[in-house]
């Protein structure tokens, strides 16, 4: 019997006993297993235990204990999702979120930290701007001086690129910009290669100002 067939059935026991419907039954069983992090873990991976088990049949410190019997604390990050996926099966997001995951509760990574050692800031919000507009906008020149005054700016990928990337600070800014069936935009933006946690936070804040300041324009 797998993992994930063990905790259906221990799902419908609890049915039996308490009445109630399975999504209820599920959520109570996930959070007592793992909702909580253990005083072990070095900080908590984004992804919640109710998603990890819902995809996978497992939560984080069953995916935690898994690795650290194959060695994972001496592992790269290459390997270790290589073994997900040969050894367990996991698809290739699952097991490079199972790794991050990982990597951050043994403390082998950091909170907001990438493979390569740099760091990401992400921001998103809805904002009252035209898609189109602000995207021209993004790949001119003149007015991507204006929608960030006093910083040097670069063009970092096509103009037909749908998610235009520029180069900004200490690092590269991914914009990606949905429009909404209301006529609003949802911007999300992902600051890549911080070269310190310290920046994170710094542009994180960074990035919910000049949101809120093209909201407002």
């Amino acid at each position: 019997m797998t993992r994930q067939e063990s905790f259906k059935r221990r799902v419908r026991a609890r049915m039996e006993k308490t009445g109630e419907k399975y999504g209820a039954a599920r959520r109570v069983l996930i959070e007592q297993t793992n909702d909580r992090p253990r005083p072990e873990w070095e900080s908590p991976p984004e992804t919640s235990n109710e998603a990890l088990t819902g995809a996978t049949g497992r939560g984080w410190n069953e995916w935690r204990e898994i690795i650290d019997d194959w060695g994972g604390r001496q592992s790269e990050h290459g390997p270790m999702v290589e073994y997900l996926t040969r050894e367990h099966r996991v698809d290739g997001w699952w097991a490079q979120t199972i790794a991050v995951g990982y990597e951050r509760i043994t403390g082998l990574r950091l909170p907001y930290q990438q493979p390569d050692g740099t760091f990401t800031a992400g921001k998103t919000k809805t904002v009252s701007v035209n898609a189109d507009e602000l995207r021209a906008m993004l790949y001119d020149d003149g007015s991507r001086a204006d929608l960030f005054p006093g910083l040097e700016t670069e063009l970092r990928s096509s103009p037909t690129t749908k998610v235009p990337r520029i180069g900004i600070g200490p690092g590269v800014a991914q914009i990606a910009i949905q429009p909404k069936d209301d006529g609003r935009v949802t911007v999300t933006i992902a600051h890549e290669k911080l070269p310190a946690p310290e920046s994170v936070d710094d542009w994180k804040r960074y990035w919910s100002e000049w949101l809120d300041a093209i909201d407002e324009s």
